[in-house]
């Protein structure tokens, strides 16, 4: 039998937020905001932060961001959608002003290179692509069940909705899946500097 390993999904030790308050604040942001899908079934993103002055930079396709793909059975990797300067996104979200979120914005910020910080939604029964991104990603999840799980390479694991802060190798091809019925949520942030060996 394989071993399993973990070594792609690194959880932050000593860092961890309360859940309660991730869910109470989720719930005030969604009166007012709804997750936008940026062509992507399936799939939803609320941006919290943005380029300063800037309300272009959480639209469109600039919420998703570039990412490559093996499309088809010919399997070449394909390059999609555009070029994001990450370090650019320094301005949290005006709706994120006296929330938790801007408490935990800051916490990490001070911890981690960010760039873009979203929380992302995938709903119940569904899957992302297989791909990779260009940098790794942060993720708190805030929502989640049982029958969720991310996928890098060949290495599936649930992340739980406990507060903890995971880091994620997505220069890796990988996909997340909701084999739930409920919706998942998770605060996704884009980390700029590796903690893992290339």
């Amino acid at each position: 039998m394989a071993q399993v390993n973990f070594e792609d999904f690194y959880k932050v030790p000593e860092l961890k937020f309360d859940i309660s308050k991730l869910r109470s604040d989720l719930n005030l942001i969604l009166e007012n905001k709804k997750f936008k899908s940026p062509g992507v079934t399936h799939f939803g993103a609320i941006s919290l932060n943005q380029i300063p002055n800037d309300e272009d930079s959480i639209e469109g396709n600039n919420i998703r961001g570039k990412y490559w793909t093996i499309a088809d059975e010919t399997g070449k990797e394909v390059s999609r959608d555009i070029d994001i300067d990450e370090s650019k996104y320094t301005q949290l979200v005006p709706e994120f002003n006296n929330t938790y979120f801007a408490k935990v914005y800051e916490v990490l910020r001070k911890r981690f290179k960010l760039g873009r910080v979203r929380l992302l939604l995938k709903e119940p029964r569904s899957t992302l692509s297989w791909h990779k991104d260009p940098e790794c990603r942060l993720h708190i999840p805030i929502i989640t069940n049982a029958g969720c799980s991310m996928v890098i390479e060949n290495v599936a694991k649930h992340l739980p909705a406990d507060g903890s802060v995971w880091i994620t190798n997505n220069t890796k091809y990988h996909n997340f899946f909701n084999g739930g019925e409920q919706a998942r949520v998770h605060l996704v942030a884009c980390i700029l500097e590796s903690p893992f060996k290339n």
